[in-house]
């Protein structure tokens, strides 16, 4: 398994000096933590796991919905109901991601010569628009109903609170679980969504609490708590859709990956080196386009023979890249260009 830049330590990955000084720069620059690893075998049942989490979630989400909103309107609770909102949320969030692996699972057909693998993080991108979307509705919200009177919120709620969040939870790292061994960037998405779920639950039952404990006059905890629940759903759907919008843009995966294709490339006699390597994201799949020095003098049907051996060691190696291009250079023409 090749993980991406700050997984490991560079000791520990016996990286070149120069390739773990990228690593550090690259991790520096985006400023974001390891947020998944690529895994060198791809999963055969990648879509049934895939589809699993995502209906699992979907049928449990559905009952939570319902339970919330009902919860919430006879008890009396702003909070629990923006709550039941977010659950909702999540059900549509499910469906898309759905979809978006059913899509993505697709084989390239002529319109799509690359294949369908945009559709995870598109898919991705959607779930977490949706997160900002409820944050932003949950603020306005709560932000108008603060200060306004009302009766304080019943105490049952909190019973059904603490179930959500236990659920929720189970839930969250079930579906997580499953989207690190599947690489989909939709599934994780989805995962969140249920964390973001579970968080805004505790804050509505730190402040349907807090308004039971102090009476009516507290009553506005209920709306604050909705506001609080309203900043994490919105800063986990920025932290979702920051690595999702790297891989629309095709932002490469990771030095190691490109540090272990040139080294495979590398072991084919004939080759003397490896002048480029681009390594692009596609769903979770890798596309590779790069330039193999060979020595001038050589053969076309020779050095097509080299391209070729280049190709399949590096496919069966590495079987989550889906193709490799490869372009030919003679030895020492690069250099003289530069």
């Amino acid at each position: 398994m090749i993980g991406l830049c700050g997984g490991v330590s560079a000791e520990r990955r016996k990286l070149p000096k120069e390739t773990a000084a990228l690593c550090r720069e690259r991790r520096y620059k985006l400023g974001e933590p390891q947020l998944f690893v690529f895994h060198l075998r791809v999963q055969p049942n990648r879509l049934q796991r895939s589809l699993r989490a995502t209906f699992i979630g979907l049928a449990v989400n559905v009952f939570l919905s319902a339970a919330k909103l009902i919860a919430g309107i006879f008890g009396h609770s702003h909070a629990l109901v923006a709550d039941a909102c977010e659950s909702l949320t999540d059900i549509f969030s499910s469906i898309i991601v759905w979809r978006g692996v059913v899509v993505a699972a697709a084989p390239a057909d002529e319109d799509h010569p690359y294949g369908h693998g945009k559709a995870e993080p598109l898919a991705a991108a959607a779930v977490s628009g949706i997160l900002l979307f409820v944050a932003g509705w949950i603020a306005i919200e709560a932000v108008h109903n603060l200060g306004q009177p009302r009766s304080a919120p019943k105490a049952f709620t909190l019973l059904v609170l603490f179930g959500v969040i236990v659920i929720k939870e189970i839930l969250f790292r079930f579906v997580s679980r499953e989207a690190d061994v599947v690489e989909s960037s939709a599934v994780r998405a989805d995962a969140w969504h249920h964390r973001s779920d579970a968080i805004s639950s505790v804050a509505a039952a730190i402040g349907i609490g807090t308004a039971l404990i102090g009476g009516e006059k507290f009553a506005w905890a209920d709306d604050a708590a909705a506001m609080a629940a309203a900043g994490v759903i919105a800063w986990n759907g920025w932290r979702l859709l920051r690595p999702t919008l790297g891989d629309l843009m095709d932002t490469a995966p990771g030095c190691e990956i490109k540090n272990e294709i040139q080294r495979l490339a590398g072991t084919i006699p004939g080759v003397a080196g490896v002048e480029k390597c681009f390594v692009r994201k596609m769903g979770y799949q890798l596309y590779v386009d790069m330039h193999v020095e060979v020595d001038a003098q050589m053969t076309v049907l020779r050095s097509h023979e080299i391209a070729h051996t280049v190709k399949d060691k590096i496919r069966e190696a590495m079987p989550a890249v889906s193709d490799v291009l490869v372009h030919i250079e003679p030895l020492g023409i690069a250099a003289k260009k530069k």
